[in-house]
């Protein structure tokens, strides 16, 4: 039979410091030092939304459920938040009610329609009004002037020359027809254009993906990857072809996407596009290039809406049940310490120090999980890591339990830590994967805090395996070196004594009195 190889515990302690120095350092490099806190506790921003129907419609109850969806798909884009959204009234008095901790800018986007359009540009130029000396010419003597890529009327020049981009004033168009042309600006504002008609709509759209990668420039940047169906593909097949084919970087060479009225971006052609695969590219940063491609992700909406109040709301709890939860917190781990040390002595120091690194790791994780995947602590994500607690202390009392089985059955410390490690892991291994299972079940079907409260569960059980294996185990491996508790110390939680029964040790021989002799 092979020998064992020797267990190494210094190594596993190194790994584990090594993670709390590295987690930590990140921390205080990037200054996040403290989670994001929920709506109950910190307060943070409230978004009203009132539909808008077309003329001679009403507001149907299931275009509002369907809104409600999309709505909180892209909200729940923005990460673990605790976002919620809720409606308040009925038919057209309804609105539609989002909060988000925190100070939340991205919130004005959700209420787009993101009606996504295709267009040829006819005709593009500065931003600013165009002055002419000229006298206008009326429209109804004046031919419309040809394009490559259509025509446009003095009427659209007109109001060409005259738009103002500028002018902080400026909104889109609201709900341009697709079959005729459009007078709009561009992003920043930069350019405005002349639009044809539409030529592939947005519902032509299956996907879209922000990714940093080589564009439109030699230098990679942020872009949006759009996806198109076949019949869009056909259609932008011919386009690009149509296109490709006339001057380099003229405005017949272009085509413009527009995001509900507005044009989001207008490149040039530089290549024949046949298998539906567009990009969407320039001046896009990363949060530019997510927003837009959340946004179109999850759909048009089936209703327009006009924001109704965008403000900051306090918090509905407060600092006081923040208090109040940290020191339930506080009180049931203190219990928990007292209990093992009383209970089990020397072996109690080594969960209170493996108490004390979960807590480090599970600080430390809340802290960057805030910070990149926007996860905000509530008062109910506060309870499950109060849980966690009895979940990682029950991991040390099955495993010091075997211990003390194995010494009983007349085993060494050293050889007892090592067998019951192997029966005491299945059982640990069981009962946290038992915990993941009811976590993710009870994320996937919950929303808001519940959802919250299931997430801190699931990673506070994580954090607890990774602990005991990297930390309890090789802890208690090198505490058998040690003389304390090799010998088995009174003060140790191995001792005879605290094992339950006693040493027994080899009667001594009687040794003879010589006899002593009378007088």
């Amino acid at each position: 039979m092979a020998a064992q190889p020797a267990p190494r515990p210094g190594r596993l302690l190194a790994v584990i410091a090594l993670a709390i120095i590295a987690l930590y350092g990140w921390m205080f490099i990037s200054g996040n030092t403290t989670p994001k806190l929920g709506l109950d506790l910190q307060g943070g921003t409230r978004l009203t939304l009132s539909p808008q129907p077309s003329p001679g419609q009403s507001v149907s109850q299931d275009a509002v459920n369907e809104a409600v969806n999309i709505i909180r798909n892209r909200v729940n884009a923005f990460g673990v938040s605790e976002a919620t959204v809720s409606t308040q009234g009925s038919g057209s008095s309804t609105t539609i009610v989002i909060e988000v901790p925190g100070k939340n800018s991205s919130l004005a986007g959700l209420g787009k329609t993101a009606k996504l359009d295709f267009r040829p540009v006819l005709l593009s130029g500065s931003p600013a009004p165009t002055v002419t000396a000229k006298p206008k010419t009326p429209p109804s003597t004046t031919p419309s002037v040809t394009t490559p890529n259509g025509n446009y009327s003095p009427a659209e020049l007109a109001a060409f020359n005259a738009l103002d981009c500028t002018s902080p004033t400026w909104s889109p168009p609201t709900n341009p027809d697709p079959t005729k042309n459009l007078v709009t600006c561009g992003p920043n504002p930069s350019e405005k254009f002349i639009l044809g008609p539409v030529l592939i709509p947005g519902s032509d759209l299956t996907g879209a993906t922000a990714s940093f990668q080589s564009g439109t420039t030699s230098l990679p940047e942020w872009v949006v990857n759009l996806s198109l169906n076949g019949a869009g593909t056909a259609t932008f097949a011919s386009t690009t072809t149509k296109m490709f084919a006339q001057t380099a970087n003229s405005d017949a060479n272009r085509f413009a996407i527009t995001l509900d009225g507005a044009v989001q971006t207008a490149p040039t052609v530089n290549a024949v596009i046949p298998n539906g695969q567009a990009q969407i590219s320039g001046s896009f940063n990363q949060q530019s290039a997510n927003d837009l491609a959340n946004v179109l992700k999850y759909g048009a909406l089936p209703l327009s809406f006009t924001q109704s109040t965008l403000e900051t709301i306090t918090p509905t709890l407060g600092a006081q049940y923040l208090h109040l939860g940290l020191l339930a917190g506080a009180i049931g781990l203190l219990l928990v310490l007292l209990y093992c040390v009383l209970y089990y002595r020397g072996l109690g120091i080594v969960a209170v120090g493996s108490l004390l690194v979960a807590g480090l790791l599970t600080y430390g994780m809340l802290c960057l999980l805030g910070h990149t995947i926007s996860y905000t602590l509530t008062l109910a994500g506060i309870a499950g890591a109060i849980i966690a607690i009895g979940i990682t202390a029950d991991s040390f009392v099955v495993f010091f339990e075997r211990i003390r089985d194995e010494m009983r059955d007349g085993r060494t410390y050293r050889v007892a830590v090592e067998t019951g490690w192997k029966r005491a892991r299945r059982t640990i291994l069981a009962a946290d994967t038992v915990s993941i299972i009811a976590a993710v079940v009870l994320y996937l079907i919950s929303v808001g805090n519940v959802q919250g409260f299931a997430f801190t569960l699931g990673l506070t059980t994580l954090i607890d395996i990774v602990v005991v294996f990297l930390f309890t185990k090789p802890l208690l491996t090198l505490a058998g070196r040690s003389a304390f508790f090799a010998n088995g110390s009174h003060w140790s939680g191995v001792d005879p004594e605290r094992l339950g029964h006693q040493t027994v040790m080899p009667t001594p021989a009687p040794t003879r009195t010589p006899a002593t002799k009378g007088a």
